[in-house]
């Protein structure tokens, strides 16, 4: 009852509209905590396109993918939410609004892409390589924007835009109880 009127629902929702209505959409940005250039500029514009539409950026909190994702969402009005392997706030990158210290670990990435709706790797390494594997276990939406730490069979994405497109769009999908984008869907 409380959700619905906070909502401003009456409970009932119409095929394929959002059970949550204006609430913002979640993407979790996982990549390495040292990137290259190419893929700082990449995450950063990623970033950008999904702080433009009002998406939540959710990260690791830390530096690298991370910290670029997040600058490029604060950038354009966006929030962004950094979920941290240690225990104190104050690791979190600068750009984090929202730093969530969990003392967990590597653990804490099953946390990061639980708390998106769709998921986009940019680059990475092993770290990254569990992000994906977890997201994928969770029914999680994964989608590779530049050179993905080893073979795998998930969309990949050609720019930032079009990553930032697909990842709305699978967590829209989401919200709304249809397909969580299957390993091989959209574009190879």
């Amino acid at each position: 009852m409380v959700r619905d009127e906070l909502e401003g629902g009456g409970g009932a929702t119409a095929p394929g509209a959002s059970p949550y209505p204006g609430r913002r959409l979640r993407v979790s940005v996982v990549g390495a905590g040292t990137a290259s250039p190419e893929e700082a500029d990449m995450a950063e514009a990623l970033g950008r396109a999904l702080g433009k539409a009002g998406a939540v950026v959710v990260t690791g909190g830390l530096g690298g993918v991370m910290e670029a994702a997040s600058r490029g969402c604060v950038k354009e009005g966006g929030l962004t939410v950094g979920i941290l392997p240690g225990g104190e706030a104050g690791s979190a990158n600068p750009w984090v609004w929202i730093p969530l210290a969990t003392g967990m670990g590597e653990a804490r990435n099953a946390l990061v892409v639980r708390a998106g709706e769709a998921v986009v790797a940019v680059g990475g390494g092993w770290g990254t390589l569990s992000e994906i594997a977890l997201a994928r276990k969770m029914g999680r939406a994964v989608a590779l924007l530049g050179t993905p730490p080893g073979q795998l069979s998930l969309p990949r994405m050609v720019s930032p835009e079009e990553a930032a497109e697909w990842a709305l769009g699978q967590a829209r999908a989401a919200r709304c109880g249809e397909s969580h984008g299957e390993p091989g869907a959209g574009t190879s």
